[in-house]
């Protein structure tokens, strides 16, 4: 299937080709026909595979098509991101497939001053891409109205939940138009995404191109059992040892994402982290120079590091297994992305056993272990409490404790795709 025949107008096939891209992904070949129809969607898929063109795209096809009744420039559609990166990657896919419609969009994230993103709403906007948080306070001193909306989208709705911004999302649904066109983007169908749609989405489609929990096929995983003591040089020794360019790293806390620049530095390796307590300005350096290649290995908590999308990431390593399961499909699908190959390794202690039978039993599969020369785990090793925010984690991910969030946390998925030299036809991952 090509662009060309899922009904988008000329000016967004321009954009589109001029990226290099003629052939949709599954979720884009399936989400805009069916976001053209008008009608409500709940739609679920890998992350990677594409979801943000998904419904960016027939966003662009269905506004420029028609024109806001009153003839004023109104903001008709609103796009709901749980992090300050992913708004930013998702208003860069806007205004760069919709650099020929005429329509005007921005962004609105915490951590950043206000006023610029106050003067670009009063200037007249057709679509605002924002974090929940900063919606509301600028709902709050009346710099924003949500009376014209006509398209709502809830984009990583299941890390918005793990979020805690239930309470949040349903604040603004209360100020939004009764009528209107609602799209839930989705990681997976979670019980707690299901009971969301519910009381959201009237008689929607469902699009669903990937079994929930799964783990991409195209990303090899590997286990290395190691002690806790050995990790930080066995990760030094598979950078170097395999001149690994290009590495994201996760850690489960942000002290210990610290740690380890600091420790891989040491080491001669060029790195940076990404996390909560760092500023929004030292995060986007950070992803700047990782994409650049400036750096080796780029070190992130879960949260900071939701939704990164970078151009065939090869390698992606689990310094720390995640404390949810389901984190760990979400971490490892950093790379992988959009039919290209790479490799998950996660670095496994005696202390983080019992996650790892979590996450098997999850991905329905036994990863394969390597233990590597020089760095044997004691097989006498006694496991060692795990220091965990995982007992308060997990509480947030049930509906019974969700509570009111910060729209300060990062990601970035949904960037659009970089122009580079490829065969005339191929894939669009974003």
């Amino acid at each position: 299937m090509l662009f060309t025949e899922l009904g988008l107008s000329e000016p967004i096939l321009r954009a589109i080709a001029e990226e290099g891209y003629t052939s949709p992904t599954p979720i884009q070949a399936k989400s805009i026909p069916a976001v053209l129809k008008g009608g409500d969607l709940l739609a679920a898929a890998q992350t990677g595979t594409g979801k943000t063109a998904g419904f960016t795209l027939p966003i662009l096809q269905r506004l420029s098509s028609s024109k806001a009744s009153s003839g004023k420039r109104l903001l008709r559609a609103l796009i709901l991101t749980p992090t300050r990166e992913l708004a930013a990657q998702v208003q860069e896919s806007v205004m760069t497939y919709g650099k020929y419609t005429g329509l005007k969009s921005a962004v609105i994230f915490g951590g950043v001053g206000a006023n610029p993103q106050i003067k670009a709403i009063a200037a007249g906007l057709d679509i605002l891409v924002a974090t929940p948080g900063r919606l509301l306070d600028l709902m709050s001193q009346k710099c924003v109205s949500l009376d014209a909306v006509e398209i709502l989208v809830l984009d990583e709705a299941d890390r918005m939940l793990d979020m805690g911004f239930l309470r949040d999302i349903k604040k603004v649904l209360a100020a939004l138009p009764k009528k209107r066109q609602n799209l839930l983007f989705s990681a997976t169908f979670s019980d707690e995404i299901k009971s969301l749609a519910d009381g959201l989405l009237n008689a929607p489609e469902l699009i669903e191109v990937a079994r929930s929990n799964s783990a991409n096929e195209a990303i090899a995983q590997l286990i290395h059992p190691v002690d806790r003591t050995k990790k930080q040089a066995l990760l030094a020794h598979l950078i170097k040892g395999n001149n690994w360019k290009q590495v994201l790293v996760f850690t489960r806390t942000k002290h210990g994402a610290n740690k380890l620049v600091t420790q891989l530095e040491k080491d001669g390796i060029t790195c940076m982290a990404i996390h909560g307590n760092k500023s929004q300005t030292a995060r986007t350096k950070a992803l700047a120079d990782f994409k650049a290649g400036k750096l080796t290995a780029l070190v992130a908590t879960d949260i900071a590091a939701r939704g990164i999308d970078i151009d065939q990431l090869p390698h992606v390593v689990n310094f720390d297994l995640p404390n949810v399961s389901e984190d760990y499909v979400h971490r490892i699908g950093r790379t992988g992305r959009a039919g290209s190959n790479g490799v998950a390794v996660s670095l496994v202690c005696v202390d983080e056993h019992q996650m790892l039978k979590d996450i098997e039993r999850l991905i329905k599969q036994k990863l394969p272990q390597e233990v590597i020369a020089g760095f044997e785990p004691d097989p006498n090793a006694v496991a060692q409490p795990i220091q965990l925010r995982s007992q308060q984690h997990q509480q947030s991910r049930k509906p019974s404790s969700q509570k009111s969030g910060s729209s300060n946390t990062n990601s970035t998925r949904g960037k659009p795709p970089t122009k580079r030299s490829s065969p005339p036809k191929k894939s669009f991952s974003r």
